[in-house]
């Protein structure tokens, strides 16, 4: 079965409730250990049934978002999901009040529990018209983001579309380009900046209402962060800064060279090469069958997981207008599928999606035997690791790709996932003060983004650009509007596929992809700190782990000379 023939059909929420509240009532009044598995087997399979069709409302409404039956039916989980959680709260507190916890290992890894005491904060039925109304603030944001239509050049592009012709070699076309695509958030200042205060004010309103000092606490008891907090999290950004800035700042002083200018203004950081950027030499369809070939000569377990998905109609590309922005992967617990979204754009962003978000999907495709759905995925920072680790992983094959343009890539691959880590932290950083103070003005949010960007990203000029130089940059960054706290995440797992860049690349270590595909087998059945152990990676939070790696890649980039980037 293709994904377009994947029957959608609303449940019948109302008589699940009533199946799903009277399993619960077995496990709280279960006698023996069979009779509590029973249950629990009946809810997981209840809590899939609804998790299969919500995705699939969700994933169809995000390829078409002028789609008014698919709108609806997001709407209508948006309004219902805040209702199911108070079912699955309900199921949790039974559990974790069951006489035979202990032995249910079989059904409910470990994190589950840890999970469940953290879900048990974060829920109150009185405050559901609240989580409501945050979905719906959520929708609204991605909505007007999507809205975005440019002409240009004789094309209607979107965001995405707009994003590759900011890589021109033109630099006017570059300025003309970034002018308007910062244009349409400056148009819709107003409707965005509105869109964040209601958020942060109901954000912060649940948490207080839920015994949190504020959202920060809140967020990282949604975010699950059971081995770490915020201390952690602040030690690791000073590191960033001390360790990474500095290697950014050289790479794009090198990227200044080569472009022959003086200086870089902020239209100029998308071209790093004078005759362009590395881009894939062929069409989407290509691209794919590479992509295939790539899978199949990397492990038997890679080509069966590719061919499963290309049969399956499982991805979906090609940005078009209506299309939401970005890329994701999902899955659908019913189909054992998981499913692809992105914007191919005719950039390298095309690759790094096909490695990284089959990065996911190849994990949640090797975890598919975790019988909870709580545990299939394991917890963000953890997700990454697949994903980011997977694009190194590939490397071998960039010459399917990319041609005689591929140590360019590799370059600009490296050195972008360096790049990065200033703004993952930065975004991060931004969150932690708007939570703080949620009593800030949009216009202070705004000043507050632009301070810190000058701490972490200090090469940024902006050449008088209004709307940027007033701190509104972040808009575009839908984690900030949709999944608070989900970004750090990003910055942890680079550090973590850096390490299985340079066991595989460097160090040439035969045992890295094993310990990759063991990781993408344990799924969520173990946390963070537990799954970098087992994959014979250090913590990010350990001294001497980034300024260790940080010295590898300086290396590699600098042995690397200008002649092999000329291409």
């Amino acid at each position: 079965m293709k994904f377009n023939e994947y029957p959608y059909e609303r449940p019948d929420l109302s008589a699940i409730k009533v199946d799903f509240l009277a399993k619960v009532e077995e496990i709280k009044s279960a006698s023996d250990l069979d009779q509590t598995k029973q249950a629990i087997r009946a809810i997981q399979s209840m809590q899939n049934l609804m998790e299969t069709q919500m995705t699939l409302a969700s994933v169809r409404q995000s390829l078409d978002t002028k789609d008014d039956f698919y709108n609806q039916e997001k709407a209508f989980w948006d309004q219902h999901s805040p209702i199911i959680q108070e079912w699955v709260t309900e199921y949790k507190k039974a559990v974790l009040a069951n006489p035979f916890k202990d032995q249910l290992g079989d059904l409910l890894p470990q994190p589950f529990f840890a999970m469940a005491e953290l879900d048990l904060k974060l829920f109150d039925a009185a405050l559901i018209p609240l989580m409501q109304e945050e979905n719906r603030l959520v929708s609204e944001y991605e909505n007007l983001a999507a809205s975005a239509v440019y002409e240009y050049k004789g094309k209607t592009l979107n965001l995405y579309g707009m994003m590759a012709e900011a890589e021109s070699v033109d630099r006017q076309q570059r300025q003309e380009v970034n002018q308007m695509l910062f244009d349409f958030y400056q148009e819709h200042l107003a409707e965005f900046d509105s869109v964040y205060d209601k958020l942060v004010k109901v954000r912060h309103e649940l948490a207080t209402k839920l015994g949190f000092k504020n959202f920060i606490e809140m967020g990282y008891a949604r975010m699950y962060r059971m081995d770490y907090n915020r201390d952690d999290v602040e030690v690791y950004r000073r590191e960033v800064l001390k360790h990474v800035v500095p290697l950014a700042q050289e790479i794009f002083q090198r990227q200044a060279n080569r472009l022959g200018l003086d200086e870089l203004k902020y239209y100029d950081l998308a071209l790093e090469y004078e005759n362009g950027n590395a881009i894939p030499k062929d069409v989407p369809e290509v691209i794919v069958e590479n992509g295939v070939k790539m899978y199949h000569e990397l492990s038997p377990e890679t080509a069966e997981f590719i061919d499963f998905m290309v049969e399956g109609s499982l991805l979906d590309l090609v940005t078009k207008p209506g299309k939401k922005t970005g890329g994701y992967c999902t899955y659908l617990p019913d189909f054992k599928a998981p499913f692809i979204f992105s914007n191919f754009n005719g950039t390298s962003a095309d690759i790094d999606v096909l490695t990284h978000e089959a990065g996911h999907a190849f994990q949640v495709y090797q975890s598919r035997w975790v019988p909870a759905p709580e545990c299939v995925w394991p917890t963000y920072e953890s997700c990454e690791i697949h994903s980011m680790s997977m694009e190194f992983f590939a490397w071998p094959w960039m010459e399917l790709f990319f041609k005689e343009q591929t140590p360019k890539y590799k370059y600009s691959h490296l050195s972008g996932g360096v790049k990065f880590l200033p703004y993952g932290v930065l975004v991060d950083h931004f969150q932690h003060e708007v939570y703080e103070h949620p009593e800030m003005t949009p216009e202070q949010r705004r000043a507050t983004w632009r301070k810190l960007e000058k701490q972490y990203n200090p090469w940024k000029d902006y050449d008088g650009n209004e709307f940027l130089e007033n701190g509104g940059f972040w808009f575009k960054q839908a984690h900030i509007f949709a999944t608070p706290f989900y970004y750090i995440d990003y910055t942890l797992a680079q550090v973590c596929a850096f390490q299985f860049w340079k066991r595989a690349h460097v160090d040439q270590d035969p045992q890295a992809w094993q310990d990759y595909l063991k990781i993408c087998q344990i799924g969520g059945t173990q946390t963070f700190l537990s799954i970098v152990k087992a994959a014979n990676l250090a913590s990010p939070f350990e001294e001497g782990t980034l300024g260790n790696i940080i010295d590898s890649i300086r290396q590699y980039l600098n042995n690397i000379s200008e002649a092999d980037l000329e291409i």
